[in-house]
């Protein structure tokens, strides 16, 4: 087994989205309904390069495990320290330490590129998420209560935060 972090690819974008489809159709990590084209996907992706904003990918012997990226907050100035990050993980491999990998890097390069904040805002059920991003040092600083509906039902979305040193 030979994992490896790396920039992502435009020939990385068909996985990334069947990750990124998979979980708007099952699970509530994304609060979208419908799923993503390869057209929107490239747009994400070209908009991340420009921007010099990373998009990661775990590869484990040459096939997408999962990947990582991060962007503005808001787009307001004064929110040009903080960025809000996502990381996805092939559900076969959730716990495997793949996202540990990938959130570990997002941390490095953010801290890299000057942010002085890392945002994290997470499905207010999904308690594996919220430990995991405690893990790495991430503090709840609120819950935003039914601001989703998903699944026939109210989401409330829970804000974390780490402050980079």
């Amino acid at each position: 087994m030979n994992l490896k972090l790396r920039p992502a690819t435009l020939q990385d974008l068909e996985k990334i989205l069947a990750i990124v489809n998979h979980s708007i159709l099952h699970t509530t990590s994304n609060y979208s309904y419908e799923i993503q084209t390869l057209e929107v996907q490239t747009k994400w992706f070209t908009d991340k390069m420009a921007k010099n904003l990373p998009v990661i990918v775990a590869d484990l012997d040459g096939e997408v495990m999962g990947f990582g990226s991060y962007g503005s907050f808001r787009e307001k100035i004064g929110y040009q320290y903080t960025v809000e990050h996502s990381v996805y993980v092939v559900e076969e491999a959730i716990g495997k330490g793949i996202g540990s990998q990938l959130l570990k890097e997002l941390i490095k390069l953010a801290k890299e590129q000057g942010y002085h904040v890392m945002i994290g805002a997470i499905d207010a059920d999904n308690a594996g998420s919220i430990a995991f991003h405690e893990r790495f040092g991430f503090v709840i600083t609120g819950t935003i209560r039914e601001v989703g509906y998903k699944f026939d039902h109210w989401l409330d979305l829970v804000f974390m935060q780490l402050i980079l040193k």
